[in-house]
């Protein structure tokens, strides 16, 4: 039985070589499509690597092992960047990218559990997923098992009344278990985040509601795996925060000069020129 334990040897650029094949897996779904939220994908994939290749305690071939570490998607939308790195983590085989979106596939355009082994939640009603990490993280520590709870949201998300009653939640009941990761793209699909609600000062608004918060550069490596290794390790029993700011579309440089990226438009001509540019910056 093939484990993946946290804080593995993997080198940052190890990590960045993973974090290169999420961005390609995603975009090759894309173009199974000819759509998909593939800026978020490509925004998020160093986190998502860092999680799944230097965090999360796992096995690939049970996805319901009663000991990992869940890693909830809040943003059901992102599903194509979890689908990436559940295939580049071996949880899913390869060749199902093929059926992304399809009828019968397994990766549906919206993230849902019933649908995909390690999606742990059916996410998407934005607002819902950190009260329901606090629900697992609660469970957990009541059955004393000692795995972590992560919480993958949106800047968006922080608009909601929901996310911050559930903060609140987390704070009063010492789930020191919980560990929230906020994608902080600035993007909204009416505009700017900043401009539709604006939640900052976000470190100072997250430690009022008693967490333990750090905000680092989403698409630094080495940033990210130090934040998830101080979040992992932190005494006490707060719940962990990390804001993970993210450029849209990280990676596709012709993709992030474009006005509108929550949805990015990529013409039939653009999936592989994109494929082209990220082989053309394959880490070794």
């Amino acid at each position: 039985m093939t484990s993946h334990q946290p804080a593995a040897s993997l080198s940052n650029m190890s990590l960045e070589r993973r974090a290169w094949e999420i961005r390609r897996k995603a975009v090759r779904m894309g173009e199974v499509q000819g759509q998909g939220y593939v800026g978020q994908a490509l925004g998020v994939a160093d986190v998502l690597a860092a999680s799944y290749f230097h965090a999360l305690n796992y096995r690939p071939d049970e996805p319901l092992w009663e000991g990992r570490d869940r890693f909830l998607l809040s943003i059901g939308h992102y599903a194509i960047a979890l689908y990436a790195a559940l295939i580049e983590a071996k949880i899913l085989p390869e060749h199902e990218l093929e059926t992304y979106g399809t009828d019968d596939s397994r990766l549906p355009m919206s993230g849902m559990a019933a649908y995909t082994p390690g999606m742990e939640i059916t996410g998407g009603s934005l607002g819902h997923g950190l009260g329901i990490a606090v629900g697992m993280a609660l469970g957990l520590k009541a059955k004393k098992n000692g795995a972590f709870v992560y919480n993958l949201m949106s800047d968006g998300e922080l608009g909601e009344g929901s996310t911050w009653e559930a903060a609140m939640s987390a704070a009063h009941h010492r789930l020191g278990n919980l560990i929230c990761l906020v994608d902080f793209n600035n993007q909204q699909a009416d505009g700017k985040s900043t401009e539709m609600l604006s939640s900052e000062p976000l470190p100072e608004k997250w430690a009022a509601f008693g967490w333990q918060v750090q905000r680092v550069d989403g698409n630094d490596m080495d940033a990210v795996v130090k934040a998830l290794d101080a979040a992992r390790n932190h005494a006490g029993d707060q719940p962990r925060v990390i804001i993970c700011d993210t450029l849209m579309c990280k990676g596709v440089p012709f993709l992030e000069q474009r006005e509108i990226t929550h949805f990015v438009r990529v013409e039939a001509d653009e999936w592989q020129k994109a494929l082209a540019v990220l082989d053309e910056n394959r880490p070794e």
